[in-house]
């Protein structure tokens, strides 16, 4: 089954706000996304950048985001564990929460936000990598779906 994943501010294949980037207040997106499959237990979500020049590069790891939401606003707090009990994991910037596209100058760069329907909530503390949740979802993906943004400076 496939999620449908959706941003206010931005369409699929559309540039990012600069708002949502390191040249702007560097907040995330609010994010939307369509009802999960039955069984769904918990949402993942991972964001990342496949084109950055040492390869795929992560912005923003949150899990164990509640089974009855179906959005994230805007500018999610970046602490470890957010009042809703969901889960965030450290970035490729060494720190816990969302970091906004920041490419160096030239071709733009896309920025996918991949969302899981889990059939369990993640036995993982806060702060765990974007591979520790890949690992942990394995064998629990119920839906998934991407939404891809660009960004270029």
């Amino acid at each position: 089954m496939v999620l449908s994943v959706s941003s206010p501010t931005f369409q699929e294949g559309d540039r990012i706000p600069s708002k949502y980037t390191c040249q702007g207040q560097d907040i995330s997106p609010a994010l939307a996304w369509s009802e999960p499959p039955a069984g769904t237990q918990s949402f993942a979500l991972v964001m990342d950048d496949p084109d950055a020049p040492g390869g795929v590069f992560t912005h923003w790891v949150i899990f164990n985001i509640s089974s009855d939401s179906r959005e994230l606003s805007e500018a999610v707090l970046a602490q470890a564990e957010l009042p809703t009990g969901a889960l965030q994991g450290k970035s490729d910037f060494g720190r816990i929460g969302y970091g906004g596209p920041c490419p160096p100058p030239g071709r733009p760069h896309r920025y996918r936000f991949t969302l899981y329907a889990l059939g369990q909530a993640l036995g993982l503390k806060a702060g765990a990598s974007k591979k520790q949740v890949l690992d942990a979802m394995q064998g629990h993906i119920l839906a998934q779906g991407q939404l891809t943004g660009t960004y270029q400076r």
